[in-house]
């Protein structure tokens, strides 16, 4: 068995993969159709104009969903090893919820482009990066909690480095970002897709280009930590029955009989 069948340490397989190819052909595309420039665009111009703009959006959405998938795993196999600790078990719903609300914004991203609705996929940009930073955070503090019985030392450690790494990109990206767009490089720098080199805020936007690439990948890092934890996990689902035949009114339950839709085995 390869190591990415044991359990279920094919979700996030799935989801950095297919996440990064995202990216990835997305800016191929741009730059073979001379959308972009070469030189590190902004991920969202990647994805601005068709046809990148329909592959963009729709793999986008398919690493939402696989997005939502991992975090739930990752919130019900905390919930297995922690029945009894109600400080991570409260940490935990916590971070689920962030953890959604973060893939919510992705889905955001995907489908109301930059050139378009600016402030919407502006919205969708802080929803996705910056709750999912404090989500990133929430599950460095859980695995904190849960080690040296639960968790080793390493991985909490390389949890709370790749949410320092996020953490500097963000103050980067805000920072330049700041600076581009207050009003002192021109006007109109949303629809702006090309830069020369010799104009005024190159910099700043390289700066801003290049922190936004560092935390896609960051977050796509903090994902690839789960890999271990997730070789250790499964999900099979049981069905109840209600009734013998599907037009009979569901009868009540007894305790013996209660099943939940969806169990988890560890």
């Amino acid at each position: 068995m390869w190591w990415f069948q044991q359990g279920l340490s094919f979700l996030p397989v799935a989801l950095v993969v297919w996440s990064a190819a995202a990216f990835v052909f997305s800016y191929i595309t741009a730059i073979v159709l001379h959308h972009v420039d070469p030189l590190v665009p902004y991920i969202s111009d990647t994805g601005t104009i068709p046809p990148e703009r329909c592959l963009f959006g729709i793999m986008l959405n398919v690493s939402t969903f696989l997005g939502i998938a991992t975090m739930y795993v990752r919130y019900k196999q905390v919930s297995a090893l922690s029945p009894e600790k109600p400080r991570i078990l409260r940490l935990n719903k916590l971070g689920l919820t962030l953890g959604w609300m973060s893939c919510f914004g992705l889905c955001i991203i995907a489908n109301f482009q930059k050139c378009i609705l600016y402030y919407i996929h502006v919205l969708g940009a802080c929803l996705t990066f910056g709750v999912g930073s404090i989500y990133m955070l929430v599950q460095t503090i859980v695995s904190y909690l849960m080690q040296p019985e639960l968790h080793s030392k390493d991985i909490f450690w390389a949890r709370l480095a790749v949410f320092l790494w996020s953490c500097s990109s963000i103050l980067s990206m805000f920072v330049s970002s700041v600076v581009l767009y207050s009003g002192l490089y021109g006007q109109n720098l949303v629809q702006k897709l090309h830069w020369d080199p010799q104009e005024r805020g190159y910099t700043p936007h390289i700066i801003s280009t290049v922190s936004e690439w560092s935390l896609a990948f960051s977050f796509l890092s903090f994902f690839l930590t789960y890999i271990r934890d997730f070789q250790k996990i499964s999900l099979r689902a049981v069905v109840s029955l209600q009734g013998q035949t599907l037009h009979e009114s569901p009868r009540s339950f007894t305790a013996e009989e209660q099943a939940l839709l969806i169990a988890g085995s560890i």
